[in-house]
């Protein structure tokens, strides 16, 4: 049956829709996690607060601290208020932007995913719509702030990392997408669980573009001692590998014989494949065993069958590399090669194989994996050992990283000197240990009673190299020491670990069979695998940071209007108006801030012709000017305008209102129309609390 009105083809992006997704959240809680839904234009919302300095903590370098590591950093922020405050300020405030703007290199949040614990005060469908719109707002603010070759990390449970990713593709874009980290967080089940017992969080990695690349892992040592070893000698451990490569075109010089040193036999790539280097670096390895030339030896039929053509088409004239010398000759120099040790790049193992390469260990690391263990980087339980040994006797967090895992993330994304955010920062483990690893850090807090409880004394313990918990130091595990004071030699091919587990075993086989094995033997394979731990101190103390909060609103509501609070007055209206305007605040006379060609002058009170006169006077040629004053009288706006062609005179706060909801208009991704703005009716002017006798005061 065939319809008439058939269902209409979606053609727009695929994205994830929720309850009051075209608004906003508002921190309703003070300090708390207790938000409703406003309207992008509403001044709780898009005014950019102050950061106002509390207190500044530094400590010197100490002496003795190993140069090797990286250098303690100084100018870091903790900051005391809303991410949404502080994110915004970072990119506004100038003073801020010209530090943070598109150069945060690494953002890691651990935003309150259980919904069923932070927002356990909401309907079920509103907790998710709230949590999803926190997230979706701060991500559109970290986006500015990042590097264009910065990541994000988003640490998240099973309750919304399938919608999270959803959302982070909307707002980074699903090319952007890197990788999902599964990281262990328990390492036994929790037997009270009805269904299953979960053993992992998720943190979802994206990048801002293409230019950002992950820094390599460090090698496992399991990994060296198994995969490269020194059969001959060579100082570098190495591995077999293939001497061939690549694909074999059709004319490919690179495909021809060698002829064995011993068995004399001609050796060529295998089908489709070529030698992996060129022909007159084969020619100086395979010459280390015996005397080798160029020749040609018409062998276009089997180079053809290699290459996948006929021999007409197949190169011409591409020599082999073959033996100089009598078979028996070469045999003979090709053995005292092989006996002499360290062989070349070229091996034959037991000079009766076929010639392979040798790949040598590098020191460019791994690749970083996205399955982390709790062996590796620590679970919960070791988070939570390490705030106990900060703060004894408090249980202050149910889930804290440990930080271990932090370390982890800040190697595979940052390097020393590079700047770290964290705006959900709790007890503050991710600026600890950015700190630790000479990284610049900024982090945020919305708790003022965890700030002054857990952040501000940890971060302090940093600086002033009190904490030696978490990554302050590494233990290891090395060869035993013998009685010269020199490391012993492990049986080659096993590692510290594997011997250690070895001797472990050991002790409980040879107790089980104790009247059946040679109690001599024991005693040497104890010795041969002896092992011990040895612990280096990584962080020692040093740098500094500096304490803020994020100041009050500019701004009051009262019944049908909002009214400018009682402390914006002179300077500090001044202050808070070129925050909003993103100028810097420099005042000079008159001038509130200046911008290329621009002046500012922001007055608490009235302004008239006459204000106007004494302005210009001060302006030089060519400059232009900005006035904001909470009153103005009729005819200064066009005076202004007549005198000085691009200057402006505006209303405090009505003006400044106004620019939030088109700022509002422009940016919101679903038009003006789905707005839900205030009424003009609800904006009312404050002059009437601050007007001043005469035409006002500058600022």
């Amino acid at each position: 049956m065939s319809s008439t009105n058939p269902t209409p083809r979606h053609q727009g992006r695929l994205e994830l829709t929720w309850t009051d997704k075209d608004k906003t959240l508002l921190s309703t809680g003070d300090g708390r996690y207790d938000y409703t839904f406003v309207d992008p234009s509403d001044y709780r919302v898009s005014e950019v607060r102050l950061l106002r300095e509390v207190e500044r903590f530094e400590a010197p370098v100490p002496p003795g601290r190993p140069a090797d590591l990286p250098a303690p950093t100084s100018g870091n922020l903790l900051v005391t208020g809303d991410a949404m405050h502080v994110l915004d300020a970072l990119a506004k405030i100038p003073e801020y932007a010209e530090q943070y703007l598109g150069k945060v290199k690494l953002v890691y949040i651990d935003p309150p995913f259980n919904t069923g614990q932070a927002f356990s005060n909401y309907e079920d469908n509103i907790e998710h719509s709230i949590w999803l719109t926190l997230l979706r707002d701060r991500i559109r603010q970290i986006r500015p702030l990042l590097a264009e070759d910065g990541s994000v990390w988003v640490h998240l449970d099973h309750s919304e990392s399938h919608r999270c990713r959803v959302v982070l593709d909307e707002e980074l874009g699903a090319s952007n997408f890197v990788a999902e980290v599964a990281w262990q967080k328990a390492d036994s089940p929790r037997n009270d669980t009805k269904g299953l017992s979960t053993s992992q969080d998720t943190i979802l990695v994206y990048r801002k573009s293409e230019a950002w690349t992950p820094n390599r892992m460090p090698r496992l040592a399991s990994s060296n001692t198994s995969r490269y070893q020194s059969r001959d000698g060579d100082p570098i451990p190495w591995r077999d590998g293939d001497a061939t490569a690549g694909k074999a075109a059709t004319n490919h010089p690179m495909v021809y014989a060698i002829q064995h040193p011993v068995t004399g036999k001609l050796m060529y790539p295998t089908a489709g494949r070529c030698w992996g280097k060129a022909q007159s670096w084969m020619l100086e390895q395979m010459s280390e065993y015996a005397p080798y030339e160029l020749r040609d030896i018409g062998d276009e039929a089997e180079r053809a069958r290699i290459c996948g053509t006929t021999p007409e088409k197949v190169k011409a004239g591409v020599p082999a590399i073959m033996l100089s010398v009598p078979l028996e000759e070469a045999a003979v120099a090709a053995q005292a090669r092989y006996d002499a040790g360290h062989w070349p790049d070229i091996v034959m193992l037991g000079l009766r194989d076929r010639i392979q390469r040798k790949k040598h260990l590098e020191d460019n690391g791994r690749v970083p994996e996205t399955l982390w263990l709790g062996t590796e980087v620590g679970g919960n339980l070791r988070g939570k050992i390490e705030i106990k040994e900060l703060f004894p006797g408090e249980h202050p967090f149910a889930t804290p990283k440990p930080e271990r895992l932090l370390e982890r993330i800040l190697h595979i994304g940052s390097k020393p000197g590079d700047i770290v955010l964290d705006c959900f920062a709790g007890s503050g483990t991710t600026a600890a240990v950015a700190h630790k690893m000479g990284r610049r850090w900024v982090t945020s807090e919305l708790s003022a009673d965890t700030v002054s409880r857990y952040t501000l004394p940890r971060l302090t313990m940093v600086v002033k190299g009190e904490d030696q918990g978490g990554i302050s130091t590494t233990t290891e595990r090395v060869s035993a020491m013998g009685e010269n004071g020199e490391d012993e030699f492990l049986p080659e091919g096993v590692s510290p670990l594997e011997a250690q587990e070895f001797n472990r075993l050991l002790t409980k086989v040879a107790r089980a069979v104790a009247t059946e094995i040679d109690p001599t033997a024991v005693k040497i394979l104890r010795a041969a695998t002896k092992t011990r731990d040895v612990t280096t101190v990584n962080w020692h103390g040093g740098g500094g940071f500096t304490h803020l909060e994020t100041g009050k609103s500019m701004f009051v509501q009262m019944p049908g209007m909002t009214l400018l609070a009682d402390w914006a007055v002179h300077g500090d209206l001044a202050e808070a108006m070129c925050a909003q305007l993103s100028v810097p605040y420099l005042p000079d006379g008159i001038f509130a801030a200046k911008q290329g060609r621009t002046r500012y002058v922001i007055i608490d009170g009235m302004v008239g012709t006459g204000t106007i006169a004494a302005i210009l006077d001060r302006l030089a040629e060519g400059e232009t000017v900005e006035v904001w004053a909470t009153q103005i009288e009729d005819d200064a706006a066009r005076a202004l305008r007549d005198a000085r062609s691009g200057s402006r005179l505006e209303l405090i706060p009505d003006k400044v209102l106004e620019n939030y909801r088109r700022k509002s208009a422009r940016r919101s991704p679903f038009g003006a129309g789905r707005s839900s703005a205030p009424s003009d009716a609800a904006v009312a002017n404050a002059t009437g609390a601050l007007v001043v006798e005469g035409e006002g005061t500058t600022a």
